[in-house]
């Protein structure tokens, strides 16, 4: 796991300008990488590389960054794992390649390269990763992600300059970096509290999107000749094809194999001269990877949990409880207000881009505990996405079939109706005349919120509308373009059933832009190397493989994930209703969060720009400081916004 970027220059600059702008741009991502650092320089190609390493395998300088094929002719830098390292070494010398310099994974990764071709290596390759090769005799630069964008990795063209990273604060450092704001993009960030890929929050910067490659010719390069990147591997294609052949065993024979893979997926990512441990909040997800560890683990594997005083958000005893069962070497901490409020202003320097899941806040604080004791950490993403774990798929499932009863006109009636509807008009008028316990009423929201899901003219529709924040985001960012999403994506993704399409549809965006955003950013603020068993890409094929009721079932979800974890843990540890890993956000803006955020809300700051119309977010401001209503979504998603262009003010143009 590091940090890596870089930029081709056709109009190169004199050599020391080349190597300040490459180490300027490799030291902004220092955190990443604290344990070397290196660059590499093609100065009459123009292209420079940067790299900061943080030593998981092969300790040695024998791993160092930018790594050069013993011929000379590539040059790669690479951030990630390839897990199943050990089988390409072997297929390689099997080949008659060897002479190895070190253990690295990185030196057989690029081996492969060589030998094999892009593609064929990235087929055979298993792991998490995002990296940079250079062609130095045909003078070919290629960026590639892994499968389902556990890594990062931004890129687009400034001017004359193509620059890349692990995160925007490396493209910010290059000189010629000239950013500025998407206001469709910001307009999907503050619908989704994320801005999704491929867009960035800046226009004409990119996400490379996961399981993709993107090769850029440097003798034709330039702003006007840019290739759409290709895909190596499509989620959306192995998940149709999965479902097209479907599992057809038992039960039992469906848990069998689903414990086979994740004990297999686990102890491929066991692989590390350092230690390593598991994150445990007590839910389905990490219990079933910390299960799954401590059963291929010949000793006790190290635990870590944090726990908050309010019972409300605790999850520590649970968490406690399970490590008990399994024997682990367990470690918690309770924190209280004061530990997370501390991080917050540090989330726009941490998340250079706008980023408002506020569970970022205890994810961060559970990353800065485990990094304490192990360098590498197991962790749960990808669960609620494979295996159905989220309420929203039961919605889904339970109220489209009555919206898809109405008449097709009469939705589309509905749907028209909701954009006339006078919101603010009608919350005014009868919000008070109507209030209850002394609360306003919001009548126009409600209004429109229901004739919203009856006029979904598809089960995509209402998906969408259920994971909105700002439904009325046009309001908020006037003139803000429409940009495509992977909404518009639902055919590519279509599956079985609706609730199946919204699973897959949730592991080509939600899990890739939030969720691994989330942890890669809170684990590499600390040094910490994190990896997801879950989302190994045979276990995805194999979840989207199984039909329906082995993931929705008896009210709830991810049934087979439990039933493999109750071969390990008693159902009674885990048997408990779904919880967050959130914060008590709303109190805190109503506490000790809020003269921060009424000096990122002020009127005239806010809408000083023209980015965003202050009047809707002062009305929710003032609902929720009196009490009528909890906005801390809405809320947090424009105070992180605000938060963070403050922070960057100097490399935005507006």
């Amino acid at each position: 796991m590091c940090g890596i970027t870089g930029f081709l220059e056709p109009a190169a600059r004199p050599p020391a300008e080349i190597l300040a702008a490459v180490e300027a741009m490799s030291a902004a991502l220092q955190h990443r990488g604290p344990d070397d650092a290196g660059h590499f320089i093609d100065g009459p190609a123009g292209l420079a590389l940067g790299f900061r390493r943080l030593s998981i395998i092969d300790l040695t300088a024998t791993g160092h960054q930018p790594m050069a094929s013993p011929d000379g002719r590539y040059v790669i830098i690479f951030n990630g794992e390839l897990y199943n390292y050990r089988e390409i070494k072997s297929a390689l010398e099997q080949e008659g390649v060897g002479g190895w310099r070190g253990r690295s994974d990185t030196e057989i990764m690029l081996a492969a390269l060589g030998r094999w071709g892009i593609d064929r290596a990235l087929a055979a390759f298993n792991g998490m990763f995002a990296f940079a090769l250079w062609d130095r005799r045909d003078r070919v630069l290629t960026l590639a992600r892994d499968r389902l964008g556990e890594k990062p990795l931004y890129y687009g063209w400034v001017g004359g300059t193509f620059l890349f990273g692990s995160e925007l604060k490396a493209l910010m450092a290059h000189p010629a970096w000239d950013g500025t704001i998407d206001r469709g993009a910001l307009a999907l960030f503050l619908r989704l509290d994320y801005v999704p890929g491929p867009h960035s929050i800046f226009r004409g910067i990119r996400k490379l999107s996961p399981g993709h490659i993107l090769q850029l010719d440097a003798g034709r390069a330039g702003p006007d000749h840019m290739p759409e990147p290709r895909a190596y591997w499509s989620a959306a294609s192995v998940a149709r094809a999965a479902a097209a052949e479907p599992f057809r065993g038992s039960a039992a024979e469906a848990e069998a194999q689903l414990d086979s893979l994740l004990r297999d997926a686990v102890a491929l990512r066991l692989e590390a001269d350092v230690p390593l441990g598991t994150f445990l909040s007590g839910g389905i997800d990490s219990s079933s990877v910390t299960a799954a560890m401590q059963a291929v683990s010949p000793r006790p594997i190290a635990t870590f949990t944090i726990g908050f005083d309010d019972p409300k958000y605790d999850e520590a005893p649970a968490a406690a409880a399970v490590a008990r069962h399994l024997g682990t070497r367990h470690t918690e901490l309770y924190v209280g207000d004061a530990d997370a409020l501390a991080l917050v202003q540090d989330l726009p320097r941490l998340y250079d881009e706008p980023f408002a899941d506020f569970s970022q806040l205890p994810t961060l604080l559970l990353a800065r505990l485990t990094r304490r004791h192990v360098k590498v950490v197991l962790s749960g993403e990808g669960g609620d996405e494979l295996f159905g774990g989220y309420p929203r798929y039961q919605r889904l499932a339970r109220e489209w079939p009555r919206v898809a009863a109405l008449p097709a006109p009469l939705r589309a009636g509905f749907g028209r109706l909701a954009e006339a509807v006078p919101v603010d008009a009608l919350n005014a008028q009868l919000g008070r005349r109507f209030a209850f316990g002394g609360r306003p009423r919001r009548p126009g929201d409600r209004l429109s919120r229901r004739l919203q899901g009856w006029g979904a003219a598809t089960p995509i529709d209402l998906y969408r509308h259920y994971v909105s924040r700002w439904r009325d985001v046009e309001r908020l960012v006037p003139d803000a373009p429409a940009l495509a999403t992977v909404f518009d994506r639902a055919a590519e993704a279509a599956m079985p059933s609706p609730a199946e399409t919204a699973m897959v549809l949730d592991a080509l965006g939600y899990l890739p832009d939030d969720l691994l955003v989330k942890i890669d950013r809170a684990s590499m603020a600390f040094g910490l190397e994190a990896r997801a068993p879950l989302i190994d890409p045979r276990i995805a094929a194999f979840a989207w493989s199984l039909p329906l009721d082995f993931k929705l079932r008896d009210g709830g979800g991810k049934w087979l994930l439990r039933r493999v974890l109750a071969r390990y843990v008693p159902e009674t540890l885990t048997d408990r209703p779904k919880r967050g890993f959130d914060p008590p956000l709303g109190a805190w803006l109503r506490g000790e969060l809020r003269d921060w955020a009424e000096d990122l809300l002020d009127a005239g700051r806010l809408g000083a720009d023209g980015l965003i119309d202050p009047r809707p977010v002062r009305e929710r401001w003032a609902e929720h400081l009196a009490g009528h209503r909890n906005w801390r979504h809405e809320l947090w998603s424009v105070l992180s916004f605000a938060a963070w262009r403050r922070h960057w003010h100097r490399s935005i143009r507006l």
